[in-house]
């Protein structure tokens, strides 16, 4: 499968801590493993352009730091001149999965969530995986299910990402009971659930599915949720957003306040 895992690096220590998780997938994958930075050049031509030597050496770091975690898996570096989402977005169209730190060395004190993960999960053309620096744990992957034609492809992620860990998944849908028209309610939920995930089961059978049907307001129930799986995996935008809307409201929450990596699927899985 994959060939290719692409890692955002700018030496802050969620970066560090997305590089850690991108050598392992890139391991799980047997894939190659590269390690990008990007950085702007200066707008007035008067000024000398940065010495490209620290940031080389920055790279080559976190790269050397990638092998000792994954000593199998083929290492490539590059320093790229760009804004980092669109050189990242770049590197999408090539990759597999795109690996970044919620929050680069450029963030402002308090924020949760930078400028470069939210917009490269709603521009990405493969799915986007958004690490925490805390140690992730050791539970099931958390699928979010809303029956959404993006959804679908979050459920695909989803289990091959199950089966290369060897980690069940719990696959939750939530609904509010106040809030349902008449004639739905908790079996029109669990029969969605069920649809979504109808054939997957047979094409991966060593992976066990967990179904959970949850009241409660979407972006509450699977915060709530994130406390004690690995992993969530989402759509980048559900049923209820706009035409057009790159990333959806509920994804945007959990990126800022999931307790736990967050994968954004919306391009090729």
């Amino acid at each position: 499968m994959g060939n290719l895992v692409v890692v955002g690096v700018d030496g802050s220590s969620s970066s560090l801590a997305a590089v850690d998780e991108a050598a392992r997938e890139a391991k799980w994958r047997r894939a190659e493993l590269r390690l990008v930075h990007a950085f702007n050049l200066p707008v007035r031509p008067m000024y000398a352009p940065p010495d490209p030597s620290p940031l080389r050496r920055l790279v080559a770091e976190a790269a050397q730091r990638a092998r000792s975690l994954a000593p199998e898996v083929e290492v490539t570096e590059a320093v790229v001149s760009g804004d980092a989402v669109t050189v990242l977005e770049a590197e999408s169209r090539a990759a597999d999965l795109v690996v970044v730190g919620p929050r680069g060395s450029g963030g402002f004190l308090g924020m949760l969530l930078g400028s470069t993960a939210a917009s490269l999960a709603a521009h990405s053309e493969c799915p986007v995986m958004v690490v925490r620096e805390e140690p992730a744990g050791t539970g099931p992957i958390l699928l979010a299910v809303d029956g959404s034609p993006v959804g679908e492809k979050a459920v695909d992620f989803a289990f091959t990402e199950a089966g290369l860990r060897g980690a069940e998944i719990m696959a939750v849908h939530a609904w509010l009971p106040d809030y349902v028209p008449a004639g739905t309610g908790r079996e029109s939920a669990e029969r969605l659930l069920a649809q979504a995930l109808a054939g997957r089961t047979a094409r991966h059978p060593d992976v066990m599915v967990r179904h959970e049907v949850l009241s409660g307001e979407t972006r509450e129930v699977l915060i709530e949720a994130s406390k004690t799986v690995q992993l969530m995996v989402l759509g980048a935008r559900g049923r209820g957003g706009f035409a057009g809307l790159l990333l959806g409201s509920v994804s945007q929450a959990l990126l800022n306040h999931a307790h736990c990596p967050v994968t954004v699927v919306r391009g090729k899985v």
